[in-house]
C-alpha cells in the first residue's frame, strides 16, 4: 500500500467498524478506524489524508448493498476497507448469497471508482479459542480470502491473528462481550491492518 497526497481511505462494515461514529464530532468513532487514522497522521505528517468511517451496527453484506451507492461510490475512495461477516453468520445469510453480494459490490467499486481494496477477515464471536464458536465463521472467512485473491486485494487475516493471540495470551481481554472490542481489541485490529498494508 502506497499512500499519496489527498487520498481518501474509507472503512465500511458493521459495529466492529462503527464504534460510535455518529456521536463523534469527527465521525470516526473510538475504535480501530480512529487508531489507524491517528497512526497515519503521526507517521506521515507530510500527507493530507481523508479517513471516512461508514460502519453501521448490526449490518450484514445485504445491508451494505442498500447503501453502497451513497456510502462508497459517491465518496470515490482511493482505498476501501471492508469488514463484514459476523452478523451474516448470526442472521444466517447463506454462503452463496454472501459470496455473490460481496463480489457484486467489489466489481461495482472497481468499475466506478478504481479504488484499491483491503478486505478484512471477521474477528471473533468468542474469546475462548477452544469452545468451537469461532468455527462457525470459517465459511465466511474462506469466501473473504477467495474474494481477496480474485480482486487482487490486500487481505487482513484478522480471524487467524485473533485466534493466534488468544491461544498465546495470559489473562488479557480483547472484547466487552465476546464480540465488541475494548481498546486492546481495537489496537489488535488496527495493528493487523497496518501490518497487512505494509505500514507498520
Amino acid at each position: 500500500m502506497e499512500l499519496g497526497q489527498d487520498q481518501k481511505l474509507l472503512f465500511i462494515g458493521d459495529s466492529i467498524t462503527d464504534c460510535g461514529r455518529e456521536s463523534d464530532p469527527e465521525g470516526l468513532g473510538d475504535g480501530y478506524v480512529r487508531m489507524i487514522r491517528d497512526y497515519l497522521y503521526v507517521r506521515h505528517p507530510e500527507l493530507t489524508l481523508q479517513c471516512h468511517n461508514r460502519g453501521v451496527s448490526g449490518e450484514t453484506i445485504m445491508d451494505l448493498k442498500s447503501r453502497w451507492q451513497e456510502d462508497v461510490i459517491a465518496l470515490g475512495p482511493n482505498w476501501l476497507t471492508v469488514s463484514i461477516g459476523i452478523n451474516d453468520e448470526w442472521k444466517e445469510v447463506s454462503i452463496e448469497e454472501y459470496r455473490r453480494a460481496y463480489e457484486e459490490l467489489l466489481t461495482e467499486t472497481k468499475d466506478r471508482t478504481g479504488a484499491s481494496l483491503i478486505l478484512m477477515e471477521t474477528t471473533i464471536i468468542s474469546e475462548n479459542p477452544y469452545d468451537g464458536k469461532n468455527e462457525r465463521l470459517k465459511p465466511y472467512n474462506a469466501v473473504i480470502r477467495e474474494t481477496a485473491e480474485r480482486f487482487n486485494a490486500v487481505l487482513v487475516p484478522q480471524n487467524r491473528q485473533f485466534d493466534d493471540y488468544l491461544r498465546k495470551q495470559h489473562g488479557k481481554v480483547l472484547t466487552l462481550d465476546q464480540v465488541h472490542m475494548n481498546s486492546t481489541g481495537n489496537w489488535l485490529i488496527a495493528l493487523n491492518w497496518l501490518k497487512a498494508c505494509g505500514l507498520a
